[in-house]
């Protein structure tokens, strides 16, 4: 049985810092999952032999597990309250990664397609619960603030990803010599991954998450329900769809574009490389928190879309170095899109806040969208030809930020 909500004003500050770092912690837990993800892409090409395009299904399976248990996950979560839904995403996650290990000694693709498919719905239910509890745990003007800074240690998971896969998957010697050799370091890291998610299990049900009243967070005049007929939610869930999509294809085809525009570098080198782009993503969220004292959300956003729009037009024009350098600082700018589009969309809903944050998170579904096109154009015009897939996502972006993202009464 859930605690009964209370007012985030009428609660002690220590609690709601405690509860915020703990919430926080989750943050880092799909981002260490996200950041292997795409290392992983490339492991699977090298060592199963799938092609570009066909390595996307963990992308798809990833992101279309948000796609399906998001809104479960939201009525869930509005029943049984954000500590038995955090309890519940922790639980699937482990068992998701825990089945890594049978599929490592299947040896095929399509094993851990599905072991992907369990840890991703467990990360969505994980992620429904955690940003939405993020949104309301201090004042609702703070809100994209404090989900830029918890986004900054999703950006330290993914950082971490990246180097522990390129120094795993990618590693040279005899055992590296075979298909199955390269799959004993998968096994040994998701393993790692459940036993570390079960222990940190065990400290969250023991902690005290005070339940947060949703109505401290609607606005003065502002509506509690019919969230469907708010524009900027609507949109804000259909924009945070499409910037996702562009994200996870960017993501997928990073390593082979960097091989592509960069002679001579390994495909260890290139994972590293993605281990440093996603550094500029997580300063992107540290320096993103500090400017929204300074600029408002949405004028923000508009300006890291359109620098980010710039960028994917010169990757896409394959310019040797220039074009892996302009991908790194595509990170940079993607690095607030997601908490402010997730902020802006959430406003003013009321009651209505759980299910709209459900259906934020159901969006991250959008990231089955694009990568297979992406993969697709990659392998016939080349890998940096598909950017010009995400220049058009972000200059969909860039024009919620300007104009759909206004509540109705700020015209």
């Amino acid at each position: 049985m859930p605690l009964v909500p209370v007012h985030a004003a009428d609660v002690p500050r220590r609690t709601l810092r405690v509860a915020l770092s703990f919430a926080i912690s989750l943050f880092f837990i799909w981002g260490l999952a996200y950041g292997l993800l795409d290392v992983l892409n490339k492991h699977f090409q090298d060592t199963l032999h799938v092609g570009t395009a066909e390595s996307t299904w963990l992308q798809i399976a990833y992101f279309g597990a948000y796609l399906v248990v998001s809104l479960p996950a939201g009525l869930w979560l509005v029943r049984a309250g954000y500590k038995v839904g955090i309890l519940t995403g922790l639980a699937i996650t482990a068992i998701g990664a825990f089945l890594f290990i049978p599929s490592a000694a299947a040896g095929t693709f399509l094993p851990f397609v599905l072991s992907m498919f369990v840890l991703a719905s467990g990360l969505a239910c994980l992620e429904t619960a955690a940003d939405s509890y993020v949104a309301v745990l201090g004042p609702p003007e703070d809100a994209s603030r404090r989900l830029n800074l918890a986004q900054s240690f999703n950006g330290l998971g993914t950082f971490i990803g990246p180097l522990i896969g390129g120094t795993l998957f990618f590693a040279d010697g005899p055992a590296a010599a075979s298909a199955q050799g390269a799959h004993d370091s998968v096994r040994m890291i998701y393993a790692g991954i459940g036993i570390a998610i079960v222990i940190f299990a065990l400290f969250v049900a023991r902690a005290h998450l005070p339940e947060i009243s949703e109505d401290s967070h609607a606005t003065e005049g502002g509506r509690e329900g019919g969230i469907l007929q708010r524009r900027h939610f609507v949109l804000g869930v259909a924009t945070q769809a499409i910037y996702i999509g562009a994200q996870v294809g960017i993501g997928a085809l990073f390593i082979n574009v960097a091989l592509s525009t960069w002679s001579g570098l390994t495909t260890r080198g290139a994972a590293y490389l993605l281990s440093f782009a996603l550094v500029t993503y997580m300063i992107g969220r540290f320096a993103s928190t500090a400017l929204l004292a300074r600029v408002t959300p949405r004028r923000l956003l508009t300006i890291f879309a359109v620098a980010n729009v710039v960028l994917s037009l010169v990757v896409a024009a394959g310019i040797d170095r220039v074009s892996l350098i302009a991908m790194i600082g595509v990170f940079f700018f993607m690095s607030t899109m997601f908490p402010t589009i997730f902020a802006l969309g959430v406003r003013d809903l009321g009651k209505g806040a759980k299910r709209g944050a459900s259906a934020m998170v159901m969006a991250i579904g959008g990231g089955v969208a694009l990568p297979y096109p992406m993969g697709l154009m990659a392998e016939r015009y080349g890998a940096p030809a598909a950017f010009v897939l995400p220049a058009i996502a972000f200059a969909v972006v860039a024009l919620y930020g300007a104009r759909f993202s206004r509540l109705e009464d700020e015209g």
